[in-house]
């Protein structure tokens, strides 16, 4: 897989920002008190340095910080051996750390279930999270946010169009509009890293092309999008995928789990995260390049307030410079919103052009 790194690897490198990131994400997102238990998993792909400083802050605000390390699984969204599902099933806040994650499996659903408060960051370094937290003014990221939650929940035709060759039509009808950047105020929901929001389109109602041209993630082998991957989507399904090596890569790896639900599309997601302006290869920060647009498959989470099915696995890629049409009014262009007070939104987070 290929990923930009361009890290100095010092431990020393940012520990300053790194402590500010991981207090940030610890007090300020994960709204950790003082006696939970925070399982944080970490496997042998994953940056100990920022481990080690979600630990320190855990600690600080007066939780009680477990660390479990294991190797890196083949693929993301596996069971991991028994123990280390033990450890995240009870936890009172989850940090997913590995490389591989472990979200959408048995010990996934069991921590929910339980009531955990869950956050995949899967692949997370010191960049990542200096650009993403430390450097970011999150309320503000979240107000964002809950603006375009606004506007998607007053939206029935939704248009997506790229430069690219995405052409994708589909109805939202009064399907729920999911914050996932949000804080961790509910329990037993799964909290991702601010500048996203997501719905699930009425999927008989999603037709058209979808391309993913910036980064894909799983299988392991692509990660950062060289060429095309180009879909033929029919009712919410993929029902043909053309491009070069890597699209023909992705094909065979969706084929390798001989499941139907691998093919269909689960989620849109809007990205917004005024720390990541091109893809990275880490696909939680791809999923937030300002302005992008992200499409997942395989598996649909309950919370996203969809059909909801499982599927063998679950896979996310990114659409650059979407044109989002939202009831036949051009939302974002190109990747630049057009809305007046998205771009307001835009200047207080300091993104150039605005």
């Amino acid at each position: 897989m290929e990923y930009n790194i361009g890290i100095e690897m010092r431990d020393e490198y940012k520990r300053l920002e790194v402590a500010l990131g991981a207090m940030k994400l610890m007090r300020d997102v994960m709204l950790v008190q003082p006696g939970e238990n925070v399982v944080i998993n970490v496997d042998t792909g994953s940056d100990m340095r920022v481990a080690q400083a979600l630990c320190n802050a855990a600690y600080v605000i007066g939780a009680a910080p477990v660390l479990v390390q294991h190797p890196m699984q083949k693929e993301g969204f596996i069971e991991p051996t028994a123990p280390v599902a033990a450890a995240v099933a009870k936890a009172d806040v989850w940090i997913d750390l590995a490389y591989n994650c472990i979200m959408h499996t048995p010990c996934f659903r069991a921590a929910m279930d339980f009531g955990t408060r869950y956050t995949c960051l899967c692949g997370m370094d010191v960049e990542m999270l200096v650009n993403t937290l430390a450097n970011v003014d999150v309320d503000t990221v979240i107000a964002f946010g809950e603006y375009l939650v606004s506007v998607m929940e007053a939206t029935d035709d939704i248009t997506i169009q790229s430069p690219g060759g995405t052409n994708l039509t589909m109805k939202k009808g009064n399907r729920y509009v999911k914050h996932s950047g949000q804080k961790a105020l509910k329990k037993g929901w799964p909290n991702m890293l601010c500048g996203q929001i997501t719905v699930c389109p009425i999927e008989e109602t999603i037709n058209g092309t979808l391309v993913f041209d910036g980064a894909l993630f799983p299988p392991a082998e692509i990660g950062i999008l060289h060429d095309r991957v180009v879909m033929t989507v029919e009712k919410g399904v993929v029902t043909k995928i053309e491009g070069g090596a890597q699209a023909q890569v992705f094909k065979s790896w969706l084929a390798s789990w001989n499941d139907p639900n691998m093919y269909r599309l689960a989620h849109f997601s809007p990205g917004f995260n005024p720390g990541v302006l091109k893809p990275t290869g880490r696909i939680v920060e791809d999923e937030r390049i300002f302005g992008s647009c992200e499409w997942g498959m395989g598996s649909q989470g309950k919370s996203l307030g969809g059909a909801y099915w499982d599927a063998a696995s679950h896979t996310d890629g990114i659409v650059l410079q979407p044109t989002l049409i939202y009831n036949g009014v051009v939302f974002e262009r190109d990747g630049i919103f057009q809305d007046e007070k998205a771009r307001e939104f835009c200047r207080k987070l300091g993104v150039a052009g605005y």
